[in-house]
């Protein structure tokens, strides 16, 4: 297990939602997969590629010319925002939240500010002080838009910053911004090849608090 070094601190945390605080696979796979098997897409190849991106993103790459990109993607946001059945934390990750001073912490996600609501809530967890959403940017993860934008919005240099992700497009987003990396496997079914640290979730972790507010992560 790779182990935090204790000496290191930052300045703030950013953290990716789905996958990396929440598990809403269940939820955002029975309402994107009606909408695949509606568009007569494969399930099985198709599910997998939808997962840390907006939706309109999503929808956009996949170039069907019968769609209008956004009119499916707002009908898929109606349908995650009203299915929200079994949305949890992962585990540890209230704890670990609510130990945080609430301007050093951040949410970027590639969810609708509506949608990331609603499953924060469902899940039990903090709403943010400081949140960037799908919005909030032109462009999304892989891109560092959203990342470059939660930096700004905590007031932090990136070199500072430690990002929580869970897919290899929210680390590319991460790493394009210069940020310390920590990938959440909570919810990976298959190894994620990257040489970052990686954390199974947050319960054999807790936050730190030092002199002027600097957090580290020490395991329990």
């Amino acid at each position: 297990m790779y182990q935090f070094p204790s000496t290191k601190t930052y300045g703030g945390f950013l953290f990716d939602m789905d996958g990396t605080i929440l598990n809403s696979i269940a939820a955002a796979e029975r309402v994107w997969g009606r909408w695949a098997t509606r568009q007569g897409l494969d399930l099985g190849t198709f599910l997998p590629t939808m997962h840390g991106k907006r939706g309109i993103d999503t929808i956009t790459a996949l170039n069907l010319p019968w769609i209008d990109p956004v009119v499916e993607a707002a009908e898929i946001l109606r349908g995650e925002i009203e299915d929200v059945e079994g949305v949890v934390a992962i585990e540890g990750a209230a704890d670990f939240l609510a130990s945080l001073p609430p301007e050093r912490w951040a949410i970027v996600t590639s969810a609708p500010m509506d949608l990331a609501r609603a499953r924060l809530a469902a899940a039990g967890l903090p709403q943010p002080r400081i949140m960037v959403t799908a919005e909030d940017v032109a462009v999304g993860k892989p891109h560092p838009q959203c990342y470059q934008l939660g930096l700004e919005r905590l007031g932090v240099d990136a070199p500072d910053a430690m990002v929580f992700e869970d897919v290899l497009a929210g680390v590319a987003a991460a790493e394009a911004a210069g940020t310390a990396i920590t990938v959440i496997t909570a919810t990976h079914q298959h190894p994620v090849e990257t040489d970052y640290p990686k954390l199974p979730h947050y319960g054999e972790v807790r936050v730190a608090i030092g002199a002027g507010g600097r957090l580290s992560i020490q395991f329990r």
